[in-house]
């Protein structure tokens, strides 16, 4: 069989991988790679980093694209055939990567290595990879070792089996309302849902629990009935608490597994909890400074998170005539008190961010801030609304990404980046690799011809994820392993996305990626500067919201006994940062895909670790801010140069005092969220 994924030649064949091809390609991709590992493990093979690299390296990072590949199609093109086929080749990957890190003649030949025959960038990447071996139980005999292992494959399985069940529990989900049910709901929106009904010869609107959908139906419909109805279904998806169709996808044991193998693998490496183990690699010094910063960041918003509330509740019970709110009502009444205050709606907002539009305005600050060229590319994509583009500097190749914005049945939600392959200086062509990436959406697509309008907070969903991506494409680094975000500490991994919002906010910078959808006009001074106003509105809520998650996830991998229920550790951590309790009934945590199927297990604080870095970098900016408004080209080329460009070759921390000539505080976070100063 010509097998799409066995093609390296350039980009992946993305319109012709079938589920059929997966296993004929994965399976012969792991023969070579583990011929490879026997090769360089030979006694006679010298350890030179060179050679590992011509011939290890080679062999497993055909294998890695492959497979990632294969995944990538797995979280936008899930259907029951690809399902079936990645999750027979899952366990046999999991097992190879998993018998690569811990190979003790590995990692005897890595130790072996002469460090003065390396550049800096090698030197990185040879320090992280004997941490890496460590961790992956290189040092691991007998049982332990074979259980170490065991535990990894596990883990692959039910990350695997959770994400699978957030989805499905997700798309099962159609509640086919009335037209008098949805008073209030943007037009767009009610237009997309009836499109959908009609679609499935359904009568009325088929209302989901898709992001582009539930989240305006909680903001603006009148009907308390529909937003609770909607609510429930949400916040009880694969769990115990949802209906009895979709109760199958319950995912309360597979999480209580998961803590579990996470404690014993940390145990198994000489740490008393997952929480050490997993900050071992990061910036963080250990979970207790973790939680510390933590509580200290919820003391310091607690008091304008009070504020926040107790401004909605005069609302509710004045204006709304909402004396007892319930969980369900609070992203309504925040719209409307939002409305009354700022003089303008999301609603209103929206029609003027087009996405063609919005696309334009991103890639001219981009081009303008960091010396490069955005244009239209062709490569073969996996559905008809992937657009592909390429980066360039001076007319030479920088880097290329797929852009994916649509929510769709079969795609995973929320938003993302991901590496395609990396830049690497190719040890067996002596070719320089340019990297390529994934950057994943999921808004609303375009009804009747007219393009798809983004809500200001998708304009920043993009501008984050675009961030994530120019760390990845404009790095200089030719070592593939701390190239791009590769080997970025993961509580500094956020910056660079984080970073990039903040440009979300800046008139000169906005109005040049807004047009009206029907009349064409850009978004009117008056109307941004009522935005501006609205900017940190309920911004102390937030904080102690996305604290309340880092936490639970800390906690939850430090504190707490696998064999326990873990929902009294949520109410404990709630009753501590939360001000609003939501119903005994919620079930929030079973789609908490970040940290039981993403990788940020005892790592969610990385968002708000990372938020410090950020909104410290972007004061440069501020303080260097031209007299037309724009960002100073000299700051963007030293931000570039210092952060994105570096990737991994350096601690984060030697990249941020490089870009600011110090280490970061809080107080630029605390002045951009409007919690400085006087509370």
């Amino acid at each position: 069989m010509n097998n799409p994924l066995l093609s390296f030649d350039d980009l992946p064949l993305f319109d012709q991988i079938t589920p059929a091809h997966v296993v004929p390609a994965i399976d012969p991709l792991l023969t070579g790679a583990n011929a490879a590992l026997e090769t360089v493990t030979a006694a006679d093979f010298a350890a030179r980093w060179s050679d590992l690299a011509r011939v290890l390296d080679v062999a497993t990072e055909k294998l890695a694209r492959a497979w990632g590949a294969v995944s990538h199609l797995n979280s936008v093109a899930d259907t029951p055939e690809l399902r079936v086929a990645y999750n027979e080749a899952l366990p046999k990957v999991t097992e190879f990567f998993t018998r690569l890190g811990a190979d003790q003649r590995l990692y005897a030949k890595y130790k072996a290595i002469d460090l003065s025959s390396l550049n800096p960038e090698q030197r990185q990447a040879h320090k992280n990879a004997i941490r890496n071996f460590v961790l992956g139980g290189a040092e691991l005999v007998g049982t332990n070792r074979e259980r170490f292992a065991g535990i990894q494959e596990r883990q692959a399985e039910l990350s695997q089996k959770f994400s699978e069940n957030a989805l499905d529990a997700t798309d099962a989900y159609a509640y086919y309302a009335q037209a008098s049910e949805l008073d209030g709901v943007p037009d767009d929106v009610k237009q997309a849902a009836l499109a959908a009904a009609k679609a499935e010869d359904k009568e009325g609107f088929k209302l989901t629990l898709k992001m582009p959908c539930y989240l305006p139906v909680m903001q603006f419909a009148r009907s308390s009935a529909l937003r609770e109805k909607l609510y429930r279904a949400f916040v009880t998806r694969a769990s115990d608490q949802s209906d009895a169709q979709t109760r199958k996808f319950d995912n309360s044991a597979l999480m209580a597994e998961m803590l579990a193998l996470r404690l014993e693998e940390a145990k198994l490496l000489g740490y008393r909890n997952f929480g050490e183990l997993s900050v071992v690699p990061k910036m963080a010094e250990s979970p207790q400074h973790v939680i510390t910063f933590l509580r200290d960041l919820a003391t310091q918003a607690r008091p304008f998170a009070e504020k926040d509330l107790a401004d909605l509740r005069e609302f509710a019970s004045q204006a709304l005539d909402l004396p007892n709110p319930q969980a369900w009502d609070w992203p309504y009444i925040g719209e409307k008190l939002k409305e009354a205050r700022y003089a303008f709606s999301k609603r209103e907002v929206k029609q003027y961010f087009t996405a063609p539009k919005v696309l334009a305005g991103l890639f001219k600050i981009v081009e303008t801030l960091f010396e490069v060229s955005i244009h239209k590319d062709i490569a073969p994509v996996w559905h008809p609304s992937v657009e592909f583009y390429r980066i360039e500097r001076a007319g030479s190749l920088v880097g290329q990404f797929y852009l994916d914005p649509s929510a769709r049945k079969g795609k995973r939600s929320g938003a993302w980046m991901d590496d395609v392959r990396t830049r690497w200086l190719r040890p067996d062509t002596h070719q320089l690799q340019t990297p390529v990436a994934h950057l994943v959406c999921n808004f609303a697509e375009g009804l009747d011809g007219k393009p798809a309008l983004l809500t200001h907070d998708d304009v920043t969903t993009l501008f984050h994820e675009f961030g994530h991506g120019l760390h990845h494409l404009l790095s200089q680094v030719n070592e593939r392993d701390v190239s791009g975000i590769s080997g970025v500490e993961w509580d500094a991994v956020e910056l660079p996305s984080q970073f990039m919002e903040n440009f979300c906010w800046e008139w000169d910078v906005l109005r040049h990626m807004t047009a009206h959808v029907e009349t064409g006009a850009p978004l009117p001074r008056e109307l941004f500067d009522k935005m501006l106003a609205a900017r940190n509105f309920q911004s102390g809520m937030q904080t102690l919201r996305q604290i309340e998650f880092s936490l639970f996830d800390m906690l939850l991998h430090t504190a707490h006994d696998p064999a326990l229920d873990l929902m009294p550790l949520l109410a404990q951590v709630r009753a501590e940062v939360a001000l609003l309790q939501p119903p005994d009934w919620s079930r929030t945590a079973h789609t908490f895909s970040h940290i039981f199927a993403g990788g940020y297990a005892a790592g969610y604080y990385s968002y708000k670790w990372a938020e410090v870095l950020s909104a410290d970098a972007y004061a440069a900016f501020e303080e260097t801010v031209g007299q037309d408004g724009l960002p100073n080209r000299e700051t963007g080329r030293k931000y570039r140069q210092a952060i994105l460009e570096a990737g991994g070759s350096r601690p984060a921390m030697e990249s941020f005092k490089a870009f600011r000539g110090r280490a970061p505080n809080l107080d630029a976070l605390l002045r951009h969220q409007g919690m400085a100063g006087q509370k």
